[in-house]
C-alpha cells in the first residue's frame, strides 16, 4: 500500500507542480524563501484537503461499504480524466499572471490545486490505509514538488507543465482501475 500512497501522492501533486512551474517563468531569479513558501502553501492545504475529506467520508463509511470500491474508481478516473483534460486546455496566461508569494496571491492557487486533494481523502476513507501517512506523505510530496517546480519553471521553461499534469492524471486512473478491478476479482495484488 506504500507504493500506491506515493503514486496517490505524486499523481495528486502535479496541479501544485505545474501551477509552481508557471510561476516560476514569472520570476527573475527564485529565492529560497520564495520556494519555502510556495512549499508550504501547496503542500500544506494538499495535506489539509485529503484530511477534510477523510473525516466527511469516515462519518458515512458504514452506509457506503458496499460500494466503497466504486467510489475510489470514479473519484480517482474523474480526478485523472479532469488533468488530463486541462492538460491540453489550459490556458498557460493563466499561469503568469503574478511573481508575487504573499497570502493573497499564493492562498488561491493552493485552494485551487487543492480541491482535487478533498476527493483523494474521501477515497482514502474507504482504503486500508494508515491515513497520517497517506497525508503526510500528500502534504510532503506536493511542497518538495512545488519548490521543485517553481525552480524547474524558471530555468526550463513551460515545456513540462502538460506532460506532468497527464502523467498524474494517467496514474491516478491507473489507481481507481487497479483497486476496482481487485475488489471485483479480477487481479490480486
Amino acid at each position: 500500500m506504500i507504493i500506491e500512497i506515493l503514486l496517490i501522492s505524486l499523481s495528486v501533486s502535479m496541479d501544485a507542480f505545474a501551477v509552481a512551474i508557471g510561476k516560476g517563468l514569472t520570476v527573475k531569479r527564485v529565492r529560497a524563501q520564495d520556494a519555502l513558501k510556495t512549499a508550504i502553501w501547496f503542500g500544506g492545504l494538499q495535506a489539509l484537503f485529503p484530511l477534510l475529506g477523510f473525516f466527511l467520508a469516515s462519518r458515512f463509511n458504514q452506509y457506503l461499504d458496499q460500494v466503497d470500491h466504486w467510489i475510489i474508481f470514479i473519484l480517482l478516473a474523474l480526478i485523472g480524466g479532469n488533468m488530463i483534460r486541462e492538460a491540453f486546455g489550459e490556458d498557460q496566461e493563466n499561469l503568469k499572471e503574478t511573481a508575487k508569494f504573499d497570502w493573497r496571491h499564493m492562498l488561491p492557487l493552493a485552494v485551487a490545486c487543492s480541491i482535487d486533494a478533498f476527493a483523494i481523502g474521501v477515497s482514502l476513507a474507504f482504503m486500508d490505509v494508515n491515513v497520517i501517512f497517506a497525508i503526510a506523505t500528500i502534504g510532503l510530496v506536493t511542497g518538495v514538488l512545488s519548490a521543485a517546480g517553481l525552480y524547474m519553471g524558471r530555468f526550463v521553461g513551460a515545456r513540462w507543465q502538460t506532460p506532468a499534469q497527464i502523467a498524474g492524471g494517467l496514474m491516478l486512473i491507473f489507481i481507481g482501475l487497479k483497486v476496482l478491478l481487485e475488489h471485483l476479482g479480477f487481479i490480486a495484488w
